[in-house]
């Protein structure tokens, strides 16, 4: 008998159709009221795409509703376990009644199945897949191992695709609406600062920035603001230097670019401050040298 691990993998037919092993699968199939059925409030899938909708709704009017939905009984009525957007546009096309397989299954159970339903959809944007892993792992205290098992995949997806949540909110939502990909995103994880990720999605979007060029951008950038460099130091004699301006920082940027290496702008004053072209090697001094010749 094949493991979990295979079964889960393979999607949620499998896991319907299983054996035992730890899910209580006992299934039946009905055709039952649309009115019945309530949406799954453990769904990842947070928007539907109205296009693809309407597309289901006209199939559904020609052919009826060829795959059941999956749901399981609660306090009288029916909970929608796997199946949506056949649902919405079972009720769209004006249905009275849909096919269902009623399966017996506890809440974990629930949110697990939604889970397989819906990974392996390409239309399911990694910020949603994101938050359904989380929620699971919050509410179950399990591991990233553990889940990963659960589901037939690899630890380190789920890992990466969580730690997407870590990045600034104006970042995940622009991974949300597909304005940079995933690969920006693992890019952008090694910038700690939020203030600065934003401004750089903003230029990976303005520009159309690729993967390779965006990690060469992060390279030109200076180092992450920290103590040192915001202030100016005792041993210059100064007072305690100001923080630098949103205006200063993307002045910064554009410079960096333009020499193609790091710079810092370090600000003391309203008027005062220095420029700072370090230099790891002689090469990066030569260049910098070349530069300033032309």
């Amino acid at each position: 008998m094949m493991d979990k691990k295979a079964r889960l993998g393979r999607g949620l037919d499998a896991l319907i159709n299983s054996g035992n092993e730890g899910y209580t699968t006992g299934t039946s199939s009905n055709v039952v009221p649309v009115d019945s059925i309530e949406t799954n409030p453990n769904q990842p899938r947070k928007t539907f795409d109205p296009d693809q909708l309407a597309s289901l709704e006209e199939s559904i009017r020609n052919h009826g509703v060829l795959q059941p939905l999956v749901v399981r009984q609660v306090d009288g009525k029916y909970q929608l376990i796997a199946g949506e957007r056949r649902l919405r546009a079972s009720r769209a096309a004006g249905l009275v009644s849909v096919p269902v397989h009623v399966v017996e299954f506890n809440d974990q159970e629930v949110v697990e199945a939604a889970l397989v339903e819906n990974i392996h959809r390409s239309d399911l944007n990694p910020i949603e897949k994101a938050q359904g892993f989380k929620e699971y792992l919050d509410r179950y205290q399990v591991t990233h191992d553990q889940l990963a098992k659960r589901l037939g995949m690899a630890r380190t997806t789920i890992t990466n695709l969580v730690a997407l949540l870590e990045l600034a909110t104006e970042v995940q939502e622009a991974i949300r609406v597909c304005q940079i990909t995933t690969g920006h995103a693992k890019v952008l994880k090694g910038v700690t600062d939020k203030a600065r990720q934003i401004q750089i999605c903003k230029e990976i979007i303005a520009k159309g920035l690729s993967v390779h060029a965006t990690e060469s951008l992060t390279r030109q950038l200076p180092t992450e603001p920290s103590d040192a460099s915001v202030n100016y130091t005792a041993d210059l004699g100064e007072e305690k230097a100001d923080h630098k301006t949103n205006h200063v920082r993307l002045v910064e940027e554009e410079l960096c670019q333009k020499i193609g290496m790091r710079l810092e702008i370090k600000v003391k004053a309203k008027e005062r401050g220095q420029i700072v072209l370090p230099f790891d090697n002689n090469d990066e001094f030569e260049k910098l040298c070349e530069f300033f010749k032309r």
